[in-house]
């Protein structure tokens, strides 16, 4: 793969036009549409990291879906073009390309917090000594609530029951119990944070940290990307070293998925989640998926909460009583799949299979590369990247600290025609996407942002 400090860059338009000529990928930018700013012309899309552009071909595959249930109603589960009894499975193959998994792993279910709940219910397995989970501490806000709140729930006791009804020792009917503040989770949360002055994590700390307190970990449990940094980790020496210390080793790849070339199966790693609504192009809201390595497939054992989708298909509608688990990912479903939502996934994984990830990868790297690039020409002290150099700890989006700003700077750009986002309380992320940005796209935003801080 050509790194991005093998091209010698240039801050010029015509060598941001020359890369974008011999960009392969360069006609899949025309299978989106790009929004536009408020003189007409087509908007810096810098987003993706939050919500992916709209691929044309989605109107057709969620139409095809309406125009069967139009006509067909609920015959469609059977004879739609695309029957919906086993629509999901549609989306198997090409969603395990894109993680790097066997199709038995993989599955696309419910939202990214939900499928991290139903992971954590069968893979956090808190006894003994061993009760910890290793996190970021500046992970994603909804991890760190999902996390916090299984562990309060397996430390909580059950309230006594009184008529029927739930109370407390006074009298206090569930609803109006409010645990007490030792029920919390903090203690046995090990959270990790950055050497002092430095804004991302050392991947030496986090494996140290993972044998120093070996005998106490039940599950480590970290970002692939760190949304607000865009680090991206080591994941196959962190799940390396969370087994040496005899721990579950999970992933949230909301901001990897679609966006770093990953190898969950070859990286051996125990479970993972994601939504597809960032570098996925799914749409606001859409379905999410989950990864449980091949070696799970047959744990039936493993406590999980059940539902009829996750029963075995050759049994599931003579409706009896007694739930028999599917193989595989398929086995932790619960509910059958929103047609419309998966229509629109497939649109989209439609097209990550066209370009393939490794390419996809390979351009990520010198979109990024030419635009530190163009960021470290600009001569203001006030800007810095946090976003690691090293691109093996990145993926396509760059953080851009902005000393002693507020958000008038990030309102300026906006104003300007950029996408882009702001986290307080200084960064502005941006996200030069290889499947529908340019080259151009990147010049012209290091160009509205100089004159921005002028």
């Amino acid at each position: 793969m050509t790194t991005s400090s093998q091209i010698e860059f240039e801050a010029s338009p015509t060598f941001a036009g020359r890369l974008d000529t011999t960009d392969v990928l360069k006609s899949f930018r025309e299978k989106f549409f790009m929004p536009r700013a408020d003189d007409g012309a087509e908007a810096i899309y810098f987003t993706g990291n939050s919500l992916g552009l709209q691929p044309k071909s989605v109107q057709e595959y969620v139409v095809q879906e309406l125009k069967d249930w139009e006509v067909l109603a609920v015959e469609g589960h059977l004879h739609a073009k695309h029957p919906w009894l086993p629509y999901h499975e549609f989306l198997t193959e090409q969603m395990a390309r894109v993680v790097g998994a066997q199709p038995i792993e993989t599955v696309v279910m419910n939202s990214l917090t939900v499928n991290l709940h139903l992971m954590m219910v069968s893979f956090y397995r808190p006894s003994g000594k061993r009760k910890k989970i290793v996190i970021e501490k500046g992970a994603f806000p909804s991890d760190q609530y999902a996390v916090e709140s299984q562990i309060r729930f397996h430390r909580t006791e059950p309230p006594a029951v009184a008529g029927g009804l739930p109370v407390t020792d006074e009298g206090l009917s569930i609803a109006q119990f409010q645990p007490p503040a030792t029920a919390g989770g903090s203690d046995l949360l090990l959270e990790l944070t950055p050497r002092d002055g430095e804004s991302t994590l050392r991947t030496e700390d986090i494996l140290e940290t993972i044998d120093r307190h070996a005998d106490e970990i039940a599950l480590v449990l970290l970002g692939g990307v760190n949304y607000y940094t865009g680090q991206a980790f080591d994941m196959k020496a962190i799940t390396e070293a969370g087994h040496k210390a005899g721990a579950i080793v999970g992933f949230d790849l909301a901001h990897a998925a679609g966006n770093l070339e990953l190898h969950l199966h070859d990286w051996n790693v125990d479970f993972a989640v994601w939504c597809s609504y960032k570098y996925l192009n799914a749409g606001p809201g859409a379905v999410a998926g989950a990864f449980i390595h091949e070696r799970h497939a047959e744990s039936f054992e493993l406590p999980r909460f059940a539902g009829w989708w996750g029963h075995d298909k050759a049994t599931r509608f003579l409706m009896g009583p007694e739930f028999h688990p599917m193989r595989g990912a398929e086995g932790w479903q619960i509910s059958n799949p929103p047609i419309l939502q998966m229509a629109a996934l497939r649109a989209s994984l439609e097209i990550f299979d066209e370009a393939g990830m490794s390419s996809l990868r390979e351009k990520s790297v010198k979109l990024t590369g030419y635009l530190e690039f163009l960021l470290n020409q600009i001569e203001d002290e006030r800007i810095s990247i946090i976003t690691p150099k090293d691109t093996e700890q990145r993926g396509c989006q760059l953080s851009i600290r902005v000393k002693d700003s507020d958000k008038n700077l990030f309102n300026t750009l906006t104003s300007r025609g950029v996408f882009a986002d702001w986290r307080e309380p200084d960064v502005i992320r941006v996200a030069p996407v290889p499947l529908y940005n340019s080259f151009e796209d990147v010049f012209r935003f290091a160009e509205i942002l100089k004159r921005c801080l002028a």
